[in-house]
């Protein structure tokens, strides 16, 4: 008798009826593929170049065990050149959610190895999703950024999709801290979502920049290297774009740990209280750091390290606009920003990068909660036309709107120069300092003596029978005079004026007494920085 023909097949499906166990294999396939990034041959290339994965960047950065992925099956919808049959693993980015140092952050990394890292519109939308998290959650949010740029087959999706994620940078700009890290290309439209966020940190082997060599080359004619126009050199000592460098991927990693740890998770919070036990005490090497002479040279970061617990800082930018220093450190286990002059390069003078390095360090600050303290030994801005042409005016305009504005606590400290209008800029007391103390070798005037003296004796230099004597003895008593910190304590412009040895214990007890302060402005939207 034959067979029915329909009896196999239903006894086929019977036997093939889901279970469990077939599920759970699938869903591990289907996970190992999502994780695999753009498969072995092309993670062995990207670490032949000397970099890690997306996900090992990830595992690095945060702590063990604590990375909780979101939208690992994300997927692309787009159907141009192709792209309907390509299987994006993560759609060539990785997020979700960790914590470093036991505290909660939200994160997204590109896979180079997935078609470049090249963004589109489920791409960015996992990125601005964890950025709404943040917002959210009141937590930091980090963005390793290694990416060929916006995915050419997905055209205005793509477009829109980074649009997105400035949008969402602005959102959280002042709310929670955003650090960048780039590990890898970062060109075109791209580069703006790192110039969003507060701090770039970046790897010798990254680059950023808006046009790229071959166009510069065909639109100008102009040959540079890749490496020349957006390595992190470039893009730290001559744009100011770069706020840290790393040599390779785990330092810019363990980089991003440490400066996560001076800062708060979010405005309404204050940065971790380190334990402190230890009270502060008087330090006699700092008598002897600074010469009495104001045209001899020092580093100044000397003099902000043993200020600090363990001497340690934190600097920021180094290589930018080095005539200032800013940078963090901690005081009786608070966390602080600092902002000082450095003699050793260019006198100390403000100039016009000096000044944008010294506003948008405050205005950060001033965002979280962290108290200023500003170490001042300027002889004033840089005169030239140059300068002037470039703004000098408008830039450091910016300083002393940055200062006003700020309602953190902040103390001042005048080691030597503090001239003109430089003098004002760097926090003085009408400016808002809430606290201002002067070493004995403070000189506070409108102009050095030499200049001011040329002004008020020019008569009595000129009639002189010896001029070189006369012009000296004069000089001597304009400074006598005013160039000195008691003429400005005796109009309460100076709180107090101290041996140097005494600064550590001075600011431990200062910053005590203002840490509590409450400041109240006029209401208003915002006020209107001298962009």
């Amino acid at each position: 008798m034959a067979a029915n023909p329909v009896s196999t097949p239903a006894l086929q499906l019977v036997s093939e009826k889901p279970t469990m166990e077939g599920k759970i294999a699938e869903l591990r396939v289907k996970r190992t593929t999502v994780t695999g990034g753009g498969g072995k041959k092309r993670i062995d290339k990207h670490h032949a170049s000397g970099k890690l994965t997306a996900r090992e960047r990830v595992d690095q950065l945060v702590d063990r065990e604590s990375f909780q992925e979101i939208g690992a099956f994300a997927k692309h919808r787009s159907t141009y050149f192709g792209m309907a049959e390509k299987d994006l693993p993560a759609d060539g980015v990785v997020t979700g959610c960790a914590s470093i140092d036991g505290r909660l952050v939200h994160l997204a990394s590109q896979d180079f190895t997935v078609v470049g890292g090249a963004a589109g519109e489920a791409h960015c939308a996992k990125i601005t999703e964890m950025m709404q998290l943040s917002l959210k959650t009141g937590s930091p949010f980090i963005f390793i950024n290694d990416s060929g740029g916006a995915r050419v087959q997905e055209g205005i999706d793509s477009l829109a999709g980074y649009a997105s994620v400035f949008f969402n940078n602005t959102l959280l700009s002042g709310t929670v801290p955003q650090i960048s890290i780039i590990c890898g290309p970062c060109a075109g439209g791209a580069a703006y979502s790192p110039a969003l966020t507060d701090f770039i940190i970046q790897t010798k082997q990254g680059r950023m920049f808006i046009t790229g060599p071959s166009v510069i080359k065909q639109v100008t004619g102009e040959v540079v290297t890749s490496e020349e126009l957006g390595g992190p050199a470039a893009q730290m000592n001559r744009s100011g774009v770069v706020h840290l460098i790393a040599d390779e991927d785990a330092g810019a990693l363990s980089l991003c740990r440490r400066l996560l740890s001076f800062l708060p998770s979010n405005n309404l919070e204050e940065a971790p209280k380190l334990p402190h036990n230890v009270a502060p005490e008087s330090d006699p090497d700092l008598n002897q750091l600074v010469p009495v002479d104001p045209k001899i040279p020092y580093d100044v970061r000397s003099v902000i390290s043993r200020t600090l617990d363990y001497q340690d800082f934190f600097e920021i930018q180094p290589g930018f606009a080095a005539n200032v220093v800013i940078g963090f450190g901690r005081i009786q286990g608070r966390s602080v920003g600092i902002v000082a002059n450095q003699p050793r390069v260019l006198a100390g003078v403000l100039d016009i990068d000096a000044s944008d390095k010294v506003a948008r360090f405050v205005r950060f600050c001033n965002a979280f909660n962290t108290p200023l303290i500003t170490f001042v030994d300027t002889p004033g801005f840089l005169p030239g036309i140059e300068q002037e042409y470039g703004g000098i005016i408008r830039h450091g305009a910016k300083m002393l709107f940055a200062y006003s504005a700020a309602t953190v606590p902040k103390i001042t400290v005048v080691l030597r120069k503090a001239y003109g209008g430089a003098y004002i800029a760097m926090c003085s007391k009408k400016l808002g300092a809430d606290r201002v103390v002067a070493w004995p070798t403070a000189e506070i005037a409108v102009m050095g003596a030499e200049g001011a003296a040329e002004i008020v004796f020019r008569h009595e230099i000129d009639e002189a029978e010896d001029k070189a004597f006369r012009r000296k003895e004069l000089i001597e008593r304009y400074r006598n005079t005013f160039a000195n910190p008691y003429v400005s304590a005796g109009r309460r412009l100076v709180d107090d004026i101290i041996e140097p040895a005494e600064t550590p214990k001075y600011l431990a007890r200062a910053l005590g007494a203002v840490i509590s302060k409450r400041e109240f402005r006029p209401p208003k939207k915002h006020g209107l920085i001298p962009l």
